[in-house]
């Protein structure tokens, strides 16, 4: 009865164009599909509430509230990204060293049908090469050259360390020395799956689990410089890039579901499991520092997905551009309860 999703309403307006206009979302595993969203899409896309109550008031005509439960009994649980802002050069240089990847030609989508018998089923990506499927390089080939001499380089930042972050955010701003700012969104992956570095250390002894975040995670490896290629390579996955139009830069990056993402109200989801489009409140009592010391309840809309977001109860929340929202995103890893709200002309299929 606290929450206002009034901006939630030009984010589902621009989902409704991206399905009616360009290509419809994929359907999850939960069963909701496109077609059952539309109703409350096209409801939505006239709306403009004047009060918070109006908006919530729509919500609740049009919705009915489903609480999405782990069969292990377990909460579910949240974390948190952001769009970071990198200095970049155009050209490679003493200073600007480590790349930003466009995907690669030989970079093939995998499914059933092509997928040979040594990829495990979670590889989406593999390598064509001479008529021959395979593995791609992972993220230490691709470091020590693999790419090399292709012209797929966007642009070039001064840190690997600022480059694998921004491929555990999926997206960056790109500030350019003369001013100029460009911004890049995830394109693709090499396909080998994703390992947390965070656990890696956690595991060694390195850091608490208390205290494991991105900020603690960045103040390891920069004082451990001997050790940052051995543990970033830890995570084999790797992430290719596509340039975007910087856009209004008050706005999110066009993320996966691709319509803006809207700060503190995009939710990234198991896109596996769960429809872009779809309305869910997330409450989590113990995560308070995204509302001032009140525990986090808001609804949200599912817009983006990721590697590390498995399951029907996990979700990722887009926090925003630049530090202060990177500062804001490094520490949540929080219990929580996801209620999703499904239309009420199809909420009986899932009773």
């Amino acid at each position: 009865m606290d929450d206002d999703p009034s901006s939630l309403f030009e984010a589902m307006a621009a989902c409704l164009r991206q399905i009616e206009m360009i290509k419809p979302y994929r359907t999850g595993s939960l069963g909701l599909t496109v077609e059952d969203l539309l109703p409350l899409l096209r409801a939505a896309r006239d709306v403009k509430p004047s009060t918070a109550a109006d908006a919530r008031q729509f919500f609740q005509e049009h919705c009915r509230p489903f609480r999405v439960q782990r069969a292990d009994g377990h909460q579910g649980f949240v974390t948190a990204f952001y769009e970071p802002e990198i200095a970049v050069s155009a050209e490679a240089d003493g200073l600007y060293r480590f790349p930003f990847y466009r995907r690669p030609d030989d970079l093939i989508d995998l499914d059933d049908g092509n997928r040979p018998s040594a990829l495990t089923a979670d590889y989406a990506f593999g390598q064509l090469r001479d008529g021959q499927i395979g593995a791609y390089p992972d993220r230490r080939e691709i470091d020590e050259g693999a790419l090399a001499g292709r012209e797929l380089e966007i642009a070039w930042a001064k840190s690997k360390v600022d480059v694998f972050f921004v491929h555990v955010q999926g997206a960056a701003r790109l500030r350019y020395p003369d001013g100029t700012v460009g911004r890049i969104t995830y394109a693709a992956k090499a396909g080998h799956a994703f390992s947390a570095i965070g656990k890696l250390l956690i595991d060694r002894g390195e850091i608490d689990r208390s205290e494991i975040s991105m900020q603690t995670i960045r103040r390891w490896l920069n004082a451990h410089p001997d050790s940052i290629d051995e543990v970033l390579w830890h995570n084999r996955s790797y992430i290719f890039f596509r340039e975007m139009l910087p856009g209004n830069l008050d706005k999110g990056p066009v993320a996966a579901a691709k319509v803006p993402l809207i700060a503190g109200r995009s939710l990234a989801v198991d896109r596996l499991i769960h429809t872009f489009g779809t309305p869910f409140f997330v409450r989590s009592d113990s995560l308070v520092h995204l509302d001032d010391g009140k525990p986090f309840r808001r609804l949200m809309l599912a817009l983006d997905t990721g590697s590390a977001i498995v399951g029907p109860a996990r979700g990722d929340i887009f926090t925003g551009s630049g530090d202060e929202a990177g500062d804001d995103a490094g520490t949540v890893r929080h219990d929580a309860d996801f209620t999703i709200l499904l239309p009420k002309d199809v909420a009986t299929r899932f009773i």
